[in-house]
């Protein structure tokens, strides 16, 4: 990576001659990779189709509620201060995590609670509470983590895979890594009891994945847990969005909202810009998209022959499960509920399966419930609480008719909570919004709804997947949850610090 000083050396002393540098979308890849070039000295605008930034960490203000829209665990904190330190400046200036503990309480369906944390003594007790027999296997999985976590995370997190002899050189060690496992199967060598296999495979569902197709590499994330913990951004995870919308304008960069980018302008198989849905055309020595990989080749690219990224491959990829959000606040606390809750329901691997392979709505589910209000009471009205409680659901193959569906499905998700963390909960409602996969496809523009991109599978991972430096144009970049290391805050922010090696510095670049 390159140190504060080789990139102050790197910039240019005429700010107005820097290079220009477009970014589409802010999420979180797109803004960490506007701050990294801003730091190398390109000159940088960022196009956000939606009124606010932060994409999938968009932010809802509602009758005196603060709900974020999407991510809500920080689990590599290191990511997001190496880019205030690049600007000469402090996370803690801006920004206060918090770390939350327990990580999150999972409650199985008849229950049953297991509360995971990063504390290697209280986790084997919770392992031997729920099953004595299988504390050693515990121990087995957490090395074995470890061993996934140092290679996938620490070696090859924000190493690009261009070629296949990328692949080729790192094959020997997945294959000790037993990667061609799923992370439910690496999970099941170690333990016996199910609830503990749920317990110690969920994960993939955090960035889209079916624990039981999911390549056992994402068995790093139990393992990153321990290394940082998990942590919240005091004010929701939009104080992060604004953290480093602030870090870009002091850059000189700017953020552009409601500016929603119809074309990636080319010429001679080269990027020259973007074109936006009003018909302003603006110039740029590099774009960047932080969108939908899929849709970013399929509707950005009109005019570009595409060899390797063509409709009928894209048509035919498989793609993460989309998501059901209520966002909800109450007019009292309930001060037993954890800051993360998992209620599963009482199916596991049938209910994935409905998800994933049938792409059908099933009588059951799994919920994840966010209660920010547990460490940060002021994103309420006093004595109240804001949640947002997730139900994973099938993408828009599925055919099902969300605007018929959403209401029914709420009222189901209201009452499986109203009868187990939350009494009463029909009687205490202040204030509620939905978010359905109608939203991820049309609002965030994922192909098929899909809430994080291609899923997470081996032969969708690493080269597999839509290459950071684009395969279809020359000075085209991606970064975000659709391309190369994949979905979840490390995986973005990782995608973004991928680009210091593949984009040229601005002093490199032929001038157009």
């Amino acid at each position: 990576m390159l140190d504060v000083s080789t990139i102050k050396a790197a910039i240019p002393a005429a700010l107005g001659d820097r290079p220009h540098a477009v970014v589409i979308g802010s999420g979180f890849g797109g803004l960490a990779a506007a701050v990294r070039l801003g730091a190398r000295g390109y000159r940088v605008t960022v196009f956000e189709q939606l009124d606010a930034p932060g994409g999938r960490a968009y932010v809802h203000r509602q009758d005196g509620f603060t709900f974020d829209a999407g991510p809500t665990i920080v689990t590599a904190p290191f990511l997001f201060e190496e880019l205030w330190q690049l600007c000469g400046r402090k996370m803690s200036d801006d920004v206060t995590l918090k770390p939350i503990s327990p990580f999150y309480r999972i409650r199985f369906d008849d229950g049953t609670v297991f509360d995971c944390s990063a504390d290697p003594v209280a986790m084997r007790a919770e392992v031997a509470r729920i099953s004595p027999g299988d504390v050693d296997g515990y121990e087995r999985f957490m090395k074995a983590s470890e061993a996934i976590f140092r290679k996938g995370f620490e070696e090859l997190g924000d190493v690009p895979f261009l070629s296949l002899l990328d692949m080729a050189k790192i094959a020997p060690a997945m294959i000790k890594l037993q990667s061609f496992r799923s992370v439910y199967g690496l999970v099941s060598q170690h333990v016996r009891d199910e609830r503990l296999r749920i317990v110690l495979s969920f994960h993939p569902l955090l960035i889209g994945g079916n624990p039981f197709t999911t390549t056992s590499i994402y068995c790093l994330i139990a393992y990153l847990e321990r290394r940082w913990g998990v942590h919240f951004a005091m004010g929701g995870t939009g104080a992060l969005v604004t953290g480093l919308v602030r870090l870009i304008e002091g850059q000189g960069g700017q953020v552009r909202c409601s500016a929603p980018v119809a074309e990636i302008t080319t010429k001679n198989g080269v990027a020259t810009g973007v074109r936006l849905a009003s018909g302003e055309t603006i110039a740029a020595d590099v774009v960047v998209s932080n969108g939908c990989a899929a849709w970013t080749y399929k509707h950005l690219l009109p005019s570009v022959p595409r060899r390797r990224w063509t409709d009928a491959r894209i048509d035919r990829a498989r793609y993460s499960m989309s998501l059901f959000v209520w966002y909800f606040g109450t007019r009292r606390r309930y001060d037993d509920v954890e800051h993360h809750t998992i209620l599963l329901g009482p199916r596991y691997r049938g209910l994935l399966d409905d998800i994933f392979r049938r792409k059908v709505l099933a009588d059951d589910f799994s919920l994840y419930l966010h209660r920010p209000t547990k460490t940060d009471p002021s994103l309420a009205p006093e004595g109240c609480d804001a949640f947002y409680v997730l139900s994973p659901v099938p993408h828009q193959q599925s055919g099902i008719d969300w605007a018929a569906t959403a209401e029914p499905f709420r009222k189901r998700i209201e009452a499986a909570l109203s009868e187990t963390l939350l009494p009463d909960l029909a009687g205490q409602l202040v204030t509620s919004l939905l978010l359905t996969p109608d939203d991820f496809e049309h609002r965030l523009s994922s192909y098929r709804g899909a809430a994080f991109g291609l899923e997470p599978v081996l032969m969708q991972s690493a080269w597999f997947r839509p290459h950071n430096k684009s395969e279809e144009v020359e000075r085209l970049y991606l970064v975000g949850a659709g391309t190369h290391p994949g979905a979840g805050l490390p995986g973005v922010l990782s995608s973004a610090r991928v680009l210091d090696e593949l984009v040229p510095a601005p002093h490199e670049l032929e001038r157009r």
